[in-house]
C-alpha cells in the first residue's frame, strides 16, 4: 500500500505502488482497475511487469447507476475500512503514519475472522 497526498494524480500513485510491489507476486496476471487509470500506465506495465490492467469501465450510452463487475469486492473492503474511526479523515502528518492505520485496521478484520 501506499498512501500520497491528494495533490498526487491516481495514475501517478499508481506507478509509485507497481514499483514497491514484491517480488512475492508472481502469480498475478491481472488487476482491475478504474477507467481513470488507462493511457499510458497501461502501456507502461505491459513493458515492465508479466500482468496486465483491466479497465472496468461503464457504458457510454449509460447515464444512470450501474453495478460493475468486480467493483463490488472494493467498495465492500472500503466499508470495512470506514468501520475504524480513526480512518474517517486522517488526522496524521505523514502519509506512512496512514499507511500505518490501515494495516491495522485490517489485521483487525482479519483477526476477527480467524477466532
Amino acid at each position: 500500500m501506499v498512501a500520497t497526498s491528494a495533490s498526487v494524480q491516481d495514475r501517478d500513485g499508481a506507478c509509485l505502488l507497481l514499483r514497491h510491489l514484491p517480488r512475492g507476486c508472481k502469480k498475478l496476471r491481472r488487476i482491475w482497475v478504474d477507467g481513470g487509470y488507462g493511457g499510458r500506465l497501461v502501456d507502461w506495465v505491459a513493458q515492465r511487469f508479466k500482468f496486465c490492467l483491466e479497465g472496468v469501465l461503464r457504458r457510454r450510452e449509460t447515464r444512470k447507476f450501474v453495478l460493475l463487475p468486480c467493483r463490488g469486492v472494493v467498495e465492500r473492503t472500503f466499508s470495512w475500512l470506514n468501520h475504524s474511526r480513526r480512518l474517517s479523515k486522517s488526522y496524521e502528518r505523514l502519509s506512512r503514519t496512514d499507511e500505518a492505520w490501515v494495516y491495522i485496521a485490517m489485521t483487525r478484520i482479519m483477526l476477527r475472522r480467524l477466532t
